[in-house]
C-alpha cells in the first residue's frame, strides 16, 4: 500500500512539472522528438499561437508575448484592480499612466487637489495625481502595489503601462516583432 502511494506521488509530481520543464527546455524536447521520429522528413513549423499577429497576448506560464500592432505598438488588454482595461505598453513611460475615467472605473477616487505633481509628456508638462494600483495583471503576470499617475482624460486617451511595472519584471524585450514579458 505504501509503495503504491509512493509511486502515485512520484507520478503526480512528474506530471505536474512536465509543462514547466517543456517550456524551459523547448529545444531539448524538440531534439528528443526528432530523434524518436527517426528518418522521417522534417517539416518545420514555427507557429506559436502566442506570437500570431492579430491575436491578443497569450500567457505562456509566467511569460506573455504581445505582438506589435500595425503601427508597431504593443497594445493589449490587461487588468487593473481586477477590471479589464485596454492600453499600450510604453517602454518610454517612467510610470504606469491611466486617465481619470479609468481611475474611477478601477476604484481610485481623486479630488482636484490630488493633481499636484507635474509630469512631462509628449504633449508637454501637465498636472497629475500619484496613486498606487493595488494589482496590475497582464496574462498570468501579476504585480501588486504598482506606482502610477492619473492624468485628465483629455491629456491621456490611451492607458500606458510604463517602467514602474516593466522594471519589476525579470525581463522584457522585443524579439521577432513581439514584446516578451517574463516574471
Amino acid at each position: 500500500m505504501l509503495r503504491n502511494l509512493l509511486i502515485l506521488g512520484v507520478l503526480a509530481v512528474a506530471s505536474a512539472s512536465f509543462p514547466m520543464l517543456y517550456q524551459s527546455n523547448l529545444q531539448m524536447f524538440e531534439g528528443l522528438l526528432k530523434s524518436a521520429v527517426g528518418a522521417r522528413p522534417a517539416v518545420e513549423t514555427d507557429l506559436n499561437l502566442a506570437t500570431v499577429p492579430g491575436r491578443p497576448a497569450q500567457p505562456l506560464g509566467r511569460k506573455v508575448v504581445i505582438p506589435a500592432d500595425a503601427r508597431g505598438h504593443f497594445t493589449s488588454a490587461f487588468k487593473l484592480n481586477g477590471r479589464t482595461v485596454d492600453g499600450m505598453i510604453d517602454t518610454g513611460a517612467t510610470l504606469v499612466a491611466i486617465n481619470s475615467s479609468t481611475a474611477r472605473r478601477i476604484g481610485v477616487s481623486l479630488n482636484a487637489s490630488d493633481f499636484k505633481h507635474q509630469v512631462n509628456t509628449a504633449n508637454g508638462a501637465i498636472k497629475a495625481a500619484l496613486v498606487t494600483v493595488d494589482r496590475l495583471q497582464i496574462g498570468k503576470i501579476t504585480l501588486d502595489g504598482v506606482q502610477a499617475v492619473v492624468l485628465d482624460d483629455k491629456a491621456l486617451r490611451t492607458n500606458l503601462i510604463g517602467l514602474s511595472f516593466l522594471q519589476r519584471l525579470e525581463k522584457y524585450q522585443v524579439e521577432n516583432g513581439s514584446l516578451l514579458l517574463v516574471q
